[in-house]
This record gives C-alpha cells, sequence and structure tokens, in this order.
C-alpha cells in the first residue's frame, strides 16, 4: 500500500505545480505582456503532469524517456517563465517564487530520472 503512495507522489507534486502556477496566472494584469505570459505559463505548466500520466503508459522504455525528457523540457519553459515575471516583475506574489523554486526541484527530479533511464537502458542492451 505504501509503495501504490509513493508511485503517486510526483504526479501529485506536478499536479500542484499546476495549480501553483495557475494562482500566478490569475494574478498576472490585462495588458498584452500579462496575457501572453498567462497563456505561455498556463500551458507549459500544466503540461508536465499531463505527459508524466502518458510516461506511465509508456509503450517502450525508449517512449518513457522520451515522455519524460518532454516534461522537463514544459518545465525549463515555465521556469523560464516564471523567471521573466520576477525579473520584469509583471506581479510580485509568494506563488511566483514558490513555483519558481518548486521548478527548479522539478527539474532536478527529471534530469535525474532520465539519467538512470538512460543508464538502465544501456546496461540492458549491452545483456
Amino acid at each position: 500500500m505504501a509503495k501504490e503512495k509513493h508511485k503517486f507522489d510526483l504526479e501529485d507534486r506536478l499536479v500542484d505545480f499546476a495549480c501553483m502556477c495557475l494562482d500566478v496566472c490569475d494574478k498576472l494584469p490585462g495588458t498584452k505582456s500579462g496575457q501572453n505570459l498567462e497563456y505561455q505559463l498556463s500551458k507549459s505548466s500544466t503540461a508536465p503532469a499531463l505527459i508524466y500520466g502518458e510516461a506511465q503508459a509508456a509503450e517502450s522504455r525508449a517512449d518513457f524517456i522520451h515522455k519524460m525528457k518532454m516534461c522537463l523540457k514544459e518545465i525549463k519553459e515555465s521556469r523560464i517563465n516564471l523567471k521573466i515575471i520576477r525579473r520584469k516583475p509583471v506581479v510580485v506574489h509568494e506563488n511566483v517564487e514558490r513555483a519558481f523554486n518548486e521548478s527548479n526541484e522539478l527539474m532536478a527530479i527529471f534530469l535525474t530520472s532520465i539519467e538512470t533511464a538512460e543508464r538502465n537502458d544501456e546496461r540492458r542492451k549491452r545483456q
């Protein structure tokens, strides 16, 4: 039972990240720049949770690695968007910092997961 709970921790974390970023989107001004950042952030921050769900049903190890890399790409895009919001600053809110910090942690998790999966894939091919 504890193993099943652990399996969904990253999924829940990605959903929480998406919600955190959507809260930031709701705070952005209705200016052209605010609307552009809102559109981009809402897409890139929700995508990792959805793609991660696909990765859990990957058809092969290569498909899994590809989907994990797609998650990482979207998290990086979200991080850069949040960096722009911080630097401008378009909006000042605690969720901007929280989401930015979480994006850094999620990137580290996905980088490690991808490296591990690729290493395991290489080992498997050599056998």
